[in-house]
């Protein structure tokens, strides 16, 4: 969890968390293919929020963005669509 984040626990214990950037294209598209999906996340601005870009940085080892974090823990960092699409079929996310 990330008690200084703009993050709720809940968010955290319920939903993926996808850290982004403004103006990142890789951010809006992951974004938007989650939407059309209709999969559950939440996106939180690394700019806009220091201690989310700490975590970030901190789980992923790596300051790039998008950075997806699952509820159990597991990470994808700096990734595409295609990347995404894969990570979470092997998971089995619908």
């Amino acid at each position: 969890m990330c008690p200084s984040c703009s993050v709720s626990d809940e968010d955290f214990k319920l939903n993926m968390v996808v850290y982004v950037k403004p103006g990142c294209f890789w951010c809006s598209d992951a974004i938007a293919w989650l939407g059309s999906k209709g999969i559950a996340h939440t996106a939180v601005d690394v700019f806009a929020d220091r201690a989310a870009f700490d975590r970030m940085k901190h789980i992923s080892g790596q300051t790039k963005a998008p950075t997806l974090e699952m509820p159990d823990g597991e990470v994808l960092a700096d990734f595409d669509v295609a990347e995404l699409e894969r990570f979470l079929k092997a998971r089995e996310v619908r």
